[in-house]
């Protein structure tokens, strides 16, 4: 079974890409339906994966931004602790004023970069994974249409007892 959705869409396009031509048609292709559809049944099944990466991704960003916060109160509440130890000169008690704003300014700098590195990555995951449903749907979309209009073509005179037979591919060939 193939590891994702990517694979999964390329092993679809590879077999409509190599697909026999059907008969009389250069743009019209025979497939094999059930491969087709079982292809089909994987991505779909793959989704839940991908999405629950996203979330996944998106989690470990709330991991960092909790992190980044509790390092930041643990970095002021150093800087107050220092502070308070030497508050008795006020030129002191001021410079460890100034490092502690330094410091929080600091952590809340890395986690600012941290939180949008992380919303770009989630953000370009999920745009990836968008595409290709999208490109996925529009070929299962043109697929279709193509083999509707071959199995259409080939059964339209030959309806008997109210059943359209199926296209046979394996009798064009001969």
């Amino acid at each position: 079974m193939a590891s994702g959705v990517e694979e999964l869409l390329d092993m679809l396009f590879e077999m409509i890409d190599e697909a026999k031509n059907a008969p009389l048609s250069s743009d019209k292709c025979v497939i094999e339906r059930d491969r087709a559809l079982d292809l089909i049944d994987d991505i779909r099944s793959q989704f839940p994966m991908e999405l629950a990466e996203a979330k996944k991704m998106m989690a470990r960003r709330a991991e960092l931004e909790s992190e980044s916060k509790r390092r930041a109160e643990s970095i002021v509440k150093a800087a107050e602790e220092r502070a308070r130890q030497i508050m008795s000169e006020e030129s002191i008690t001021l410079q460890a004023k100034q490092r502690a704003n330094e410091m929080v300014q600091q952590a809340e700098e890395r986690s600012r970069e941290l939180k949008r590195s992380a919303n770009e990555y989630c953000e370009d995951a999920l745009r990836r994974t968008e595409e290709a449903v999208a490109e996925a749907y529009d070929e299962i979309k043109k697929s279709r249409a193509r083999f509707r209009a071959a199995a259409g073509g080939m059964s339209s005179g030959a309806q008997t007892g109210g059943t359209r037979p199926l296209y046979d591919a394996a009798a064009d060939e001969d």
